[in-house]
């Protein structure tokens, strides 16, 4: 199975710049890359490492084909944000690998909670993170930094369906 050839690894300096472009090629596709979306992207040691988050890739084998960001927003508050897949790899597993990443290393730093933003256009994403265990709350989050953003979820697997299970 290919999904056990992918490997997710943390960020390293040498990496940054497939973390601009996996995101750079999915949000130019389906969006615009918006001001904060350059910032983060342009400086993750900065806008993500340096405020207490994290950076995960999924490699396979020399290939980077994917990456996710933890954003640290508040004492035991965390973003999953920044999540893309090199088109010419989706469907190999990937994505989850990385959702599975960011969501035990929120579990490890003892997070109580973890919120992702995206877009209702996006239903494969959206149907994943349900599976993960995020539930769709019923209003946009207050103060979004996304023009894009119609969707709000809230990490909740009490709610929804258990991390790791398969609906």
């Amino acid at each position: 199975m290919i999904q056990s050839q992918v490997e997710i690894v943390s960020f390293e300096p040498h990496l940054r710049e497939h973390f601009y472009t996996l995101n750079a090629a999915w949000l130019r596709k389906h969006f615009v890359i918006e001001p904060i979306d350059e910032q983060v992207l342009r400086d993750p040691e900065h806008a993500v490492l340096a405020p207490g988050g994290a950076i995960f890739f999924a490699r396979l084998g020399d290939a980077v084909i994917g990456t996710c960001a933890l954003l640290h927003e508040a004492p035991g508050v965390y973003e999953l944000s920044k999540m893309g897949v090199d088109e010419s790899f989706r469907g190999l597993g990937a994505g989850r690998l990385l959702l599975d990443a960011a969501i035990a290393e929120f579990h490890r730093r003892r997070g109580h909670t973890l919120f992702l933003e995206s877009n209702s256009s996006l239903k494969p994403a959206l149907h994943m993170y349900e599976r993960a265990g995020f539930v769709l709350q019923p209003t946009i989050r207050a103060g979004s930094h996304y023009a894009r953003a119609d969707v709000y979820m809230i990490y909740a697997p009490e709610q929804g369906a258990a991390p790791g299970r398969k609906s």
